[in-house]
């Protein structure tokens, strides 16, 4: 994908930004999750408590390494390879991200996301992303690019260009130490 607004909408999301872009369900809000004032933007956008915690996705699981140090990744690989729908993983928190990114939880919400956009824009930002739905909190999740627009009209730095995914329903999450689920997908 050589579009020039996915470059820069991954570029914004580097540099602290905050974007919009599709991923396997709905759109999704992001940014670096690294950069607290960005984090904090987001949690403004939505109207959306704290301590609710966000999704941190990435294209790979190399990229999620160093939030992931003292867990088992090779078992994290294979558990999400046989799980055909996407899927967020409860790890430990090792304190990497902030208390802005797990809610201030002892666990991080983590996932490999396999829409095509949504992986190409953390592999050219050089980090994973920030992925909560793109809505203010008591509305339903945008399902395209007009209802991103509607709902955050001039509060984006970028909207990434594209088409969600063809899953129904937001990602499944289950807490990869007893394999329960805790959302269904």
């Amino acid at each position: 994908m050589g579009n020039p607004y996915l470059t820069q909408a991954a570029q914004v999301a580097a540099s602290g930004g905050v974007i919009a872009y599709p991923t396997e369900a709905v759109w999704g809000l992001g940014c670096d999750p690294r950069n607290d004032a960005a984090v904090e933007r987001v949690i403004a956008l939505k109207q959306r408590v704290p301590e609710k915690g966000m999704i941190v996705i990435s294209h790979n699981w190399q990229a999620l390494a160093p939030a992931l140090q003292g867990i088992d990744i090779k078992a994290l690989q294979a558990a999400a390879a046989a799980v055909m729908r996407p899927t967020t993983w409860l790890v430990p928190n090792n304190g990497y991200y902030s208390a802005w990114v797990t809610g201030g939880r002892d666990t991080l919400a983590v996932r490999v996301t396999r829409h095509p956009v949504a992986a190409l824009l953390c592999a050219r930002a050089g980090t994973p992303l920030v992925s909560t739905s793109a809505n203010p909190a008591a509305l339903p999740p945008a399902r395209n690019r007009c209802k991103v627009l509607c709902y955050f009209a001039g509060q984006l730095d970028a909207i990434a260009p594209g088409q969600i995914g063809r899953a129904a329903r937001p990602s499944e999450i289950r807490d990869f130490a007893s394999g329960a689920i805790l959302r269904a997908g």
